[in-house]
């Protein structure tokens, strides 16, 4: 069974490095509060890791 996270961004972009502001472009994060359902892998692992005092994240 495929895992499923949900992450939600809990903090601004303001103010941080250029890449984790691509990073949450690529999760597909572009405003506060804004919530996406993802199916785990390791590139989507590593971009989480990258970004996670950005955000919250909850496993389904």
């Amino acid at each position: 069974m495929e895992k499923k996270v949900r992450i939600k961004q809990v903090r601004s972009r303001i103010g941080h490095p250029k890449d984790q502001k691509a990073t949450l472009d690529a999760l597909g994060l572009r405003k506060i509060n804004q919530v996406k359902e993802l199916s785990l892998n390791p590139q989507l692992e590593g971009m989480i890791n990258k970004v996670k005092h950005l955000l919250q994240i909850e496993e389904i």
